[in-house]
């Protein structure tokens, strides 16, 4: 999902390289007939950009998640969410 969502900000001209985009990722697990099974993945993005990007980073990340493969295939049986925070790069 990061890789997707990084690749859809370059398409935009919003550089997602050199750690401007980075991810912490949350699962949670739950116990089925004394299996572990993930049922919530979540993807807390962090973006590298200027306050005059938000908008553009807003709309990819409201669109960039049914065309990423991964996200495409377990998102019917995952619940698998993302955020972004926008950093503002210090001078």
């Amino acid at each position: 999902m990061v890789g997707t969502f990084g690749g859809a900000l370059e398409a935009r001209q919003i550089d997602a390289s050199d750690g401007k985009l980075t991810a912490d990722v949350t699962g949670e697990v739950e116990q089925e007939e004394g299996v572990l099974v993930i049922r919530r993945i979540h993807v807390a993005m962090h973006v590298v950009a200027l306050e005059e990007k938000r908008s553009v980073i807003e709309r990819t990340h409201g669109i960039y998640a049914m065309r990423c493969p991964l996200y495409r295939t377990l998102h019917k049986t995952i619940q698998l969410t993302s955020s972004f925070d926008l950093v503002i790069p210090s001078e």
